[in-house]
């Protein structure tokens, strides 16, 4: 996953947003209130943005979980190059900016009386909602992958007990086994992750278990700074990286968890160590907003992030429908700081400029060695478009 500093992309948010509204007395005098669903990248960024703009704006963060543990750099965990407490942040930062942290699951949304619902029936009025929901995963898509199969063979993408979890497996694994990592189509979370989790754990794998190998199941035909990715493999894992495409039969089809085994159209692969990425959607705080489509992601205005199918409500990070950006960290904190200027402009009675916005993706390969793309978006035609991308 892509390796940011979750603090300096939330410092930078709010100088990005800082220039960009100007509010009028209402605002200041604190009148308009604001609930932010989510407490990642995008989430965070955006109460942070909307707190510099409007120190006296009711800014409220509701997220589940009171320690937050960062996507980007997670796979460094599983290479066994750093420890998951590196990833993982709190909360009392954000409190001593004065914004009020709600820490409980979200319930319900009363669109028509502006309100949400949290566990323990607590309920927040709102001017504006923004939902930075992150991602869940599709159901039924793989046969025989249910919650006891999660439990065997975790995605390790969204949960940081996952990583830590999948971290064990990897250590445990006698050497001579093999590795095997499943790849979803697109849309996805950081659709290079798999590709950098493969390389470092073939990193763990060449300096600990030298006759084990990874073995990438890909339910697509090519993937992002593919030349790139596989030149570095060939050049530093010659022989313990093996990518298997669509049309070579990579898309996995069922597990069996009692012989640890993958199903494709044409194959079995069978693992010490499984690790199921399963096809995704938005997380579940988009369903009950009621701003996910038929595709289970959720189409936005790209001037303002404010959701296609709810008024006053916008959605940011991986489950928003953003065109060619992708869905990243360093995406969601560029999203976060533009909803924020855009949700400042609309509560002062007016309409938002044309917004530029910029990710960053940083692919690692060994502790010395990575990658990266970067790309700069505007919006065209009801979505984003990309200038020219740069890849080191």
């Amino acid at each position: 996953m892509i390796g940011v500093d979750r603090r300096g992309l939330i410092k930078a948010a709010a100088a990005c947003a800082a220039a960009a509204a100007f509010p009028k007395p209402s605002l200041a005098q604190g009148r308009a209130r604001v609930v932010i669903v989510g407490g990642g990248f995008g989430g965070t960024s955006c109460a942070r943005a909307l707190r510099q703009l409007h120190p006296k704006m009711a800014v409220t963060l509701v997220e589940a979980n009171p320690v937050y543990t960062a996507p980007p750099h997670s796979n460094a965990v599983l290479g066994g190059l750093t420890d998951i407490r590196s990833q993982q942040f709190g909360y009392d930062s954000v409190k001593a900016l004065g914004i009020d942290v709600a820490l409980s699951p979200l319930i319900g949304v009363d669109h028509a009386n502006r309100t949400v619902t949290l566990a323990g029936a607590q309920t927040l009025p709102f001017d504006r909602l923004v939902i930075s929901p992150g991602i869940a995963f599709q159901d039924g898509v793989i046969e025989g992958y249910d919650k006891a199969a999660m439990a065997k063979m975790p995605p390790a993408f969204t949960s940081g007990g996952e990583i830590e979890a999948l971290r064990r497996q990897l250590v445990a694994m006698d050497d001579g086994k093999a590795v095997i990592i499943t790849v979803p189509v697109n849309p996805a979370r950081c659709p290079p992750a798999a590709y950098e989790r493969a390389s470092l754990i073939a990193y763990y794998l060449k300096t600990t278990k030298p006759r084990s190998k990874v073995i990438v199941l890909d339910a697509k035909d090519s993937f992002t700074m593919q030349k790139l990715f596989e030149a570095a493999w060939q050049e530093l894992y010659p022989g313990l990286i093996e990518w298997v495409g669509l049309s070579d039969g990579g898309a996995p089809k069922a597990v069996d968890v009692a012989t640890m085994t993958v199903m494709t159209d044409f194959d079995k692969f069978t693992g010490g160590v499984v690790n199921v990425i399963p096809p995704q959607k938005a997380g579940s705080a988009a369903e009950l907003a009621g701003v996910a489509d038929r595709t289970g992601w959720c189409p936005v205005d790209p001037l303002t992030f404010e959701s296609k199918l709810q008024k006053d409500v916008h959605v940011i990070g991986d489950a928003a429908i953003a065109g060619a950006m992708p869905r990243s960290a360093s995406a969601a904190h560029s999203q976060g700081a533009i909803c924020a200027a855009a949700v400042a402009v609309l509560l002062a009675g007016r309409q938002p400029a044309t917004p530029t916005l910029k990710s960053s993706c940083f692919s690692m390969i060994a502790p010395d060695y990575a990658i990266s793309q970067r790309g700069t978006y505007r919006p065209a035609d009801g979505q984003y478009v990309e200038a020219e991308p740069v890849i080191i």
